[in-house]
This record gives structure tokens, C-alpha cells and sequence, in this order.
């Protein structure tokens, strides 16, 4: 199963990203307007500088207090960050973001930002699998009479 699988589940949408010099203040509204936890930071719209959380603006919130707010979005974002492509086996993603703690991974094609996943979408997708396993299990046992809870 790869990053595409989870990809082919959602709606197109523009991916959330900020310019390096967004205020804090700016990239909370956007995280807030846009329903995500992560951002991208992004002087081009396409290249992958930094990526600036919820979890990023908190920590920075309790050791800066509200002033935090006036900071731009390249003094909170991570630097090195994780990415992947479409065609990576999400297992394999999943494995390294337990591995570094991290929550999001942007994915990129040919270097280019296109899109974000999520622990959450990995999750999910894994239960959906084991769900669609049980219900061919099932289906199995009953052979294709009534149904046998589990």
C-alpha cells in the first residue's frame, strides 16, 4: 500500500503553505481556516523549506508568551524535513515518523510540495484495511450465508 492510496481519498485541494516571513499570528489563522496541524513554509509555493505546526507554536508559546505572535514563520519552522512521494509503501513512512516523532510529511513530485499525510491518514487507512480483512474473513466463514459476529 502506498502514499497515492491515501492521496486517491481526498478532494484536491491547494496545500496549506506560508512564506518564510508569515507572521505566527497569520499561520495560525491559516491552520485554523484551513481545518490542518501543519503548514509548509514556502518562499515559491513549491520547494519545501520548513514546516511549522500547532505542536511548534505552542512550545513557542509557553517559552515566548504571546510575542510568539509577531515572530515569523522561519524562526518556529523545523528545517530538516522528512518528506516523501507518492509511490513510498506508507509502512515504510509510518516506521520513520514513530521513528522521528513527527506528525506530518509533506509529500513532493520532482522536488515540488504537493500535498501533506498525516499519522492520522496512515492510521486510518490501516484500519480501513484491517476492516476490509475481517469482513472478507467473515465472509469466508460464512460462506456467503448469514452473517457470523466475531
Amino acid at each position: 500500500m502506498t502514499v497515492q492510496r491515501i492521496l486517491n481519498t481526498r478532494e484536491p485541494a491547494e496545500p496549506a503553505n506560508v512564506t518564510p516571513d508569515t507572521p505566527v499570528g497569520e499561520v495560525l489563522e491559516l491552520l485554523e481556516s484551513q481545518g490542518v496541524s501543519a503548514v509548509i513554509v514556502s518562499s515559491d509555493g513549491q520547494t519545501v523549506e520548513g514546516i511549522v505546526s500547532e505542536r511548534d507554536i505552542v512550545r513557542a508559546l509557553k517559552s515566548n508568551g504571546s510575542e510568539v505572535l509577531e515572530k515569523r514563520a522561519r524562526e518556529l519552522m523545523t528545517r530538516e524535513v522528512f518528506t516523501c512521494v507518492a509511490e513510498d509503501r506508507v509502512a515504510g513512512i509510518m516506521a520513520v515518523m514513530i521513528d522521528r516523532h513527527v506528525r506530518h510529511v509533506p509529500v513532493v513530485k520532482d522536488g515540488r510540495f504537493v500535498s501533506m499525510v498525516s499519522i492520522r491518514d496512515m492510521l486510518q487507512l490501516r484500519l480501513d484495511e484491517v476492516q476490509s480483512e475481517a469482513d472478507a474473513m467473515r465472509s469466508y466463514i460464512n460462506g456467503g450465508g448469514p452473517e457470523v459476529r466475531l
